[in-house]
C-alpha cells in the first residue's frame, strides 16, 4: 500500500520526488549534565541530530510529504567523567497513519538505555553504511546508533503495509550492528549484553523461526486497523486473530523481545478496539491482553470490563 500511495503522490507532484522519508523531532534533554558545559552545545546537537534523520535519503523510495513518517526521539544526557562524552537515555516514538482518518497508530515505543557517546560542539554527524565505526567509536556510536533506529522505523512501517516489506530495512540495521563502533563503555550491539537491545530487536525480526511476527505487524495494521472505518466488525475478528497468534507465539517463544517490543505504547489503543466488542469477544481479548501484556493488566482489566 505504501509503494502505490508513494507512486500517486509522486505522478502528481514530481516536485516532491526527492523528499525524505522520516518527519523526525529529536529533543536533547540536559537538565543533568554539569553546569560547565556551554548550553549552546545541546542546541547544535539537536539541530545536527534533526539534520541526520530528516534530510538523508533513508531508502531508494520516493515519498511525498504526506507519505513522511512520524516520529520522535527524545535524548536525556548525563555527565560522565569524562570531557565530551555523554551516558544518555533515547526514548524513541513512530506512529503509522490509519487508513481514511486522522488517527495515527503507535508503531514504535522503546527506550534504549545504553547509550554514550562523544560530542563536541559543531562536530560533523556523518553516517556512512560501509563505514560504522568511523575513526573515532565514541563519536560514531552517536551516529551508527540514530541510523538503527532510522531503519528500525522503516522496517516496521514497510512491514505494516506490506507482508515482509520491511526485511531490507531490517537488514540494514543488521548492517549496522554488524559493523558497530567498539570500545569501553559502549554497550547495546552485542547478544551477550542483555536480553533486550538493539541486537536482539533485529535478530528476533530476521529470525526464520519467528516468522510469524511479520503476519503479525501486517495483520495488525493492514487488515486490522485499516479496515476498521469500512468493517468495523471484521476488523475487530481480524485483530482478536492477532491476540491468538500473538498467543501462540508467546507459548512457544517465551521471553523474547520482540513480544514486549509489540505491546509498548498500544495499551491504549486495545482497550479502544475492543470496548465496544460483544461482551464474550471483550472477556476473550481482556484474558488475553492480560497474559501478553502483564505491565498493563490493570488498564485491560479496568477498561475492558
Amino acid at each position: 500500500m505504501r509503494n502505490i500511495k508513494i507512486f500517486i503522490v509522486v505522478c502528481l507532484f514530481p516536485c516532491c520526488a526527492v523528499a525524505q522519508e522520516l518527519n523526525a523531532r529529536v529533543t536533547v534533554v540536559h537538565n543533568r549534565v554539569s553546569n560547565n558545559v556551554n548550553r549552546s552545545t545541546f542546541t547544535t546537537l539537536q539541530t545536527a541530530l534533526n539534520n541526520l534523520l530528516n534530510t538523508r535519503k533513508w531508502t531508494t523510495d520516493n515519498y511525498g510529504p504526506n507519505e513522511k513518517i512520524d516520529c520522535n526521539f527524545q535524548l536525556n544526557l548525563e555527565s560522565t567523567n569524562e570531557p565530551n562524552v555523554y551516558k544518555a537515555l533515547l526514548n524513541i516514538q513512530a506512529a503509522r497513519p490509519v487508513y481514511n482518518t486522522s488517527y495515527l497508530s503507535p508503531i514504535i515505543n522503546f527506550q534504549d538505555e545504553n547509550i554514550l557517546f562523544k560530542y563536541v560542539e559543531f562536530q560533523q554527524l556523518e553516517f556512512n553504511e560501509n563505514r560504522v565505526t568511523g575513526s573515532d567509536a565514541l563519536a560514531s556510536n552517536l551516529t551508527a546508533i540514530f541510523a538503527y533506529y532510522a531503519y528500525v522505523i522503516l522496517a516496521f512501517d514497510y512491514n505494516s503495509f506490506s507482508l515482509k516489506g520491511g526485511v531490507p530495512y531490517f537488514q540494514k540495521a543488521q548492517n549496522v550492528i554488524n559493523n558497530a563502533p567498539d570500545g569501553r563503555g559502549i554497550s547495546g550491539w552485542k547478544p551477550f549484553e542483555g536480553i533486550r537491545n538493539r541486537y536482539w530487536l533485529v535478530e528476533n525480526m530476521l529470525n526464520s523461526r519467528y516468522n510469524v511476527m511479520h503476519d503479525i505487524y501486517y495483520n495488525y495494521y493492514r487488515l486490522g486497523m485499516d479496515k476498521m472505518y469500512e468493517d468495523e466488525k471484521a476488523a475487530r475478528a481480524e485483530l482478536m486473530n492477532v491476540l491468538n497468534q500473538l498467543n501462540s507465539f508467546n507459548t512457544e517463544n517465551p521471553n523474547t523481545m520482540i513480544n514486549q517490543f509489540f505491546f509498548q505504547g498500544k495499551s491504549n489503543e486495545w482497550v479502544n478496539i475492543f470496548k465496544n466488542a460483544l461482551p464474550q469477544d471483550k472477556i476473550k481479548a481482556r484474558e488475553l491482553l492480560v497474559k501478553l501484556d502483564l505491565t498493563n493488566a490493570n488498564k485491560y482489566n479496568e477498561g475492558l470490563k
